[in-house]
């Protein structure tokens, strides 16, 4: 039953039912409390009452907040994803509390971040906002429907088809010379991805003790399919790692997820070459690659992929080699 009293200028109405928590809710009149009482106690006798308490006083930002310490370091690519949520957290959206954020003010802020940057990235946000809000509703009592859902999304992007040519790659190598100031890390980990086609968290990761040069072989415990996998290397990769110097710390390459992306597009700026990011390197060494292992099995047992739809993807043969071909 409801029970009200006057305090401090306000009316409370208080709503106790067995087997449900008290509600309370302050109101200016009495009359706004009763018909709220009464609206509430419907709820619970027709089943139809859920408990948003917890989502009125919780805020976007709260959620990304909280997921950011329980969810997100257990995750792959934790670094990048934490630098954009934070992003998300500094955004207007996040001060909405999870009641009040519906699915306009989801588009709204879609069409604002369009102005600024490619479908793709407002695609890879909502997913993370959908992601998160999923989480919250399963978890931590968020009881509210998913407004990303009812949200359309941008058309997806068509996939990238950029290969480095010959001539590019050797500017590229030419800017990344460990001269003055420049890094001595940043030219051999581009050589690998050139000469292996793994990815950037792939070479990261890599250590010493899972290279064995004799047998011209790197293993990698954990990739992005969440799978381990061991990668064949070729005379330049092993050239390249003997080379290299050994850090304490056993790793390969001693650098951050962004300080490579960094240096790597501070490289291609002095080359003046457009459009090129890291990933395209991986496309580079697999169209690279499929010259030499026509088979596509043992493409995908090089490159780790799964699907070879996906792995089609990254070949991007020329027209006139493959008329060379045909004869």
């Amino acid at each position: 039953m409801a029970s009200f009293r006057y305090r401090s200028n306000r009316w409370q109405a208080r709503v106790r039912r067995k087997g449900y928590p008290d509600e309370t809710k302050s109101f200016i009149s009495r009359q706004d409390a009763e018909k709220w009482a009464r609206s509430l106690e419907s709820e619970i006798d027709k089943g139809q009452f859920v408990n948003v308490s917890e989502a009125q006083r919780t805020t976007l930002g709260d959620l990304i907040d909280r997921y950011l310490v329980e969810v997100t370091p257990s995750m792959k690519g934790a670094a990048e994803d934490t630098i954009r949520l934070k992003a998300i957290m500094r955004r207007d959206i996040s001060r909405w509390s999870m009641t009040n954020l519906s699915a306009a003010r989801i588009a709204a802020y879609r069409d604002e971040r369009l102005k600024e940057v490619t479908g793709g990235t407002v695609i890879r946000e909502l997913a993370y906002l959908s992601a998160i809000i999923n989480h919250g509703r399963k978890e931590w009592g968020i009881n509210v429907l998913n407004p990303v859902l009812m949200v359309r999304k941008p058309p997806t992007p068509q996939a990238r088809t950029r290969v480095l040519t010959n001539e590019e790659i050797a500017k590229l190598m030419l800017v990344l010379e460990p001269t003055g100031r420049k890094s001595h890390w940043t030219k051999p980990v581009v050589q690998l991805a050139l000469a292996t086609a793994m990815r950037r968290g792939e070479l990261l990761s890599l250590r010493w003790e899972n290279i064995d040069l004799k047998a011209r072989t790197a293993f990698l415990s954990d990739t992005k399919n969440g799978e381990s996998r061991t990668v064949p290397l070729s005379t330049v990769a092993v050239q390249v790692l003997e080379e290299l110097p050994r850090h304490i710390s056993g790793v390969v390459i001693p650098l951050r997820y962004f300080t490579l992306d960094a240096a790597f597009k501070r490289a291609c700026k002095r080359a003046k070459l457009n459009d090129v990011r890291f990933h395209d390197l991986r496309r580079t060494a697999i169209t690279r690659m499929a010259e030499k292992l026509p088979n596509v099995i043992e493409l995908a047992a090089v490159s780790g992929h799964k699907s070879l739809m996906v792995l089609k993807r990254y070949y991007q043969p020329k027209a006139e080699a493959l008329a060379l071909k045909l004869g």
